[in-house]
Parts: C-alpha cells; sequence; structure tokens
C-alpha cells in the first residue's frame, strides 16, 4: 500500500494476501496497527481487545463516547469506536502528519466518522492551557497533505477536554518516552478527562515487570482507582515480553474491568490488594526520575 520514509526511520502499510481487506502497519519492521477494513470489530492483538471490551463497557451500548486517541497508528480502535457507536466524537493526537494523512489515504474513514485530528507532541498538547488558564491555547496547524475533508478535520488542543474514554498508545517505534509515561504528564491527561472518564495505558513489558510496576504505581498517584491487565504470567521469570493495560478512573472500575475477562484465555487481572502487592517499592515516574519502556531489541529478552 505504501512505504514512507519518516525522519529516522520508515513506516509501511501492507496488505494481507492470506487475508483479503486486513492490513498491517508497521515502523522500521515493527507492528503498530492491524485494521480490518471489512471487519472493523476483528481485533488483531489482545491487548486492543481488553480495551475495545473495556470501551464496551464504559457507556450504555449505542451511546456516543467521547474517545480521544494518544497515538493514531492506522486508526484501528477508532474504527471499532465508529463501527461499534456510531458518529461518536473521536479526537486523535499524532506527531507524525504525514503518516496519518498517507494511513487515512490509503485506508480512508467510514462515512459518518466524527474524527478530529491534533497534529502535534502529544506531551506538548496535553501540557497546553485550559481556556481558563493565563497562557493561551496553542493551536495546531494543518500539515502539508492535509485539506479540508471531513477525514482530514484539524482541531486544538482546547478540543481536548471531558473525554469519556482515553487511550494511551504513544510508542516511539518500539519505546515509550518516559516524557509520556510520567506523572506530571498523567495528570494533564487527567485534567482533560471527564470526572467518570476512563484512561488505558498500553505498555510493554516482562518479568519482573519493573517498568509496568512503576506505572502502576504512577497512575496510582493521579486517579483513585488503577487495574492492571497481564496476558503474561505474572509470576514467571522465564516469560515473554508482552502487552500490558493499565486502566485508571476517579470512579471505580467495575465494569470496565469485568469486561476484559470475558474473552479466553483470560488475561491477569490486578487491582486492590494483590495490584499494591504486585506495585511493591515501586517508584514513580516524574520528569525528572522516569525511564524510557524496556527495548525490545535488548538481549535480556532473547
Amino acid at each position: 500500500m505504501f512505504s514512507l520514509s519518516l525522519a529516522n526511520r520508515t513506516a509501511k502499510l501492507v496488505q494481507s494476501r492470506r487475508r483479503p481487506g486486513r492490513f498491517e502497519l508497521s515502523v522500521d519492521g515493527i507492528a503498530q496497527s492491524v485494521v480490518s477494513m471489512t471487519e472493523p470489530t476483528a481485533l488483531e492483538y489482545s491487548y486492543t481487545q481488553h480495551i475495545a471490551r473495556a470501551m464496551d463497557a464504559a457507556a450504555e451500548p449505542d451511546a456516543p463516547l467521547f474517545t480521544v486517541h494518544l497515538g493514531a497508528g492506522a486508526l484501528t480502535l477508532a474504527r471499532y469506536v465508529q463501527a461499534t457507536r456510531a458518529g461518536s466524537p473521536q479526537l486523535v493526537v499524532e506527531f507524525e502528519p504525514a503518516l496519518y494523512a498517507a494511513v487515512i489515504d490509503a485506508l480512508p474513514l467510514p462515512p459518518g466518522s466524527d474524527i478530529r485530528v491534533i497534529l502535534g507532541d502529544a506531551r506538548t498538547v496535553a501540557d497546553a492551557a485550559f481556556p481558563n488558564e493565563k497562557t493561551s491555547p496553542v493551536q495546531s496547524s494543518p500539515s502539508p497533505g492535509l485539506d479540508d475533508a471531513a477525514s482530514y478535520r484539524t482541531a486544538i488542543d482546547t478540543d481536548w477536554v471531558e473525554a469519556c474514554f482515553t487511550v494511551v498508545d504513544l510508542w516511539d517505534a518500539a519505546v515509550i518516552r518516559h516524557r509520556v509515561a510520567s506523572q506530571e504528564f498523567y495528570r494533564r491527561v487527567a485534567a482533560r478527562s471527564a470526572a467518570a472518564g476512563v484512561v488505558a495505558v498500553n505498555l510493554l513489558d516482562g518479568h519482573p515487570f519493573e517498568y509496568s510496576r512503576r506505572q502502576a504505581a504512577t497512575l496510582s498517584t493521579v486517579f483513585d482507582h488503577v487495574a492492571v491487565v497481564l496476558d503474561a504470567e505474572p509470576e514467571d521469570a522465564e516469560g515473554p515480553l508482552g502487552n500490558v493495560v493499565i486502566f485508571a478512573s476517579d470512579e471505580p472500575l467495575d465494569k470496565v474491568t469485568a469486561s476484559v475477562l470475558l474473552d479466553t484465555p483470560r488475561p491477569h487481572l490486578l487491582r486492590d490488594g494483590p495490584l499494591t502487592s504486585w506495585i511493591a517499592e515501586a517508584r514513580i515516574m516524574t520528569d525528572a526520575d522516569g525511564t524510557d519502556s524496556p527495548d525490545p531489541d535488548d538481549p535480556v529478552w532473547g
């Protein structure tokens, strides 16, 4: 479909030879998104399935759900929301305008989609002032390749307020940078969320889950309720690197966390006492004391 040169990397979108209508977006050979244009609710990866089921539980069936996606990829979950809750307002924050434009050109959004995009760095956008704060909001400027068509509607940072569900999926190829995983960053995400809003953070980690435990500790200082979903066995020292999803909200997560257990094989769910024990003495991450996520190319994961 396309091969696109970005700053120091290459993004590719390819169609499955055996499954027509299914496409994979990768950056430097690392899979980022899988989209089915014929069945947008058919999700490839377990972490997207966990988040999608949590979205299903976050509001009454067919009710609109204002969803914010930090990191666009191929808009897999945005397409899921449109398919299950048609016309829901959605907002995307995407750092690579050329990649966003190429994805939309190759895989157009379905008719009736209400998806707007802020083109910029998620941390910068999150840190921008609200209307009642002293500094002026920074407007996101349209970038080359984006026009005024509905698929490319741009937004500004003040449109990111009262989010009912926020997906934090901010990968720099295979790594999450600590500036979008710190307490300061999550406080801004929380400030832009509705009172009962849910935040889902997608991570990559493995035993002993030091990074994920620090992330859970950090989110626990910002939100009243936190739950961790692991596909890997928490105590398996030989287990592989895998996705970890952390859900956070100021409201109880009962409905959301119950939803992630509806499929098999069932993931491991940590909350309340077991989560506190799992976090143990893990330090919170701040801008001054944070680390990037584990690099899957590190030999330790071999």
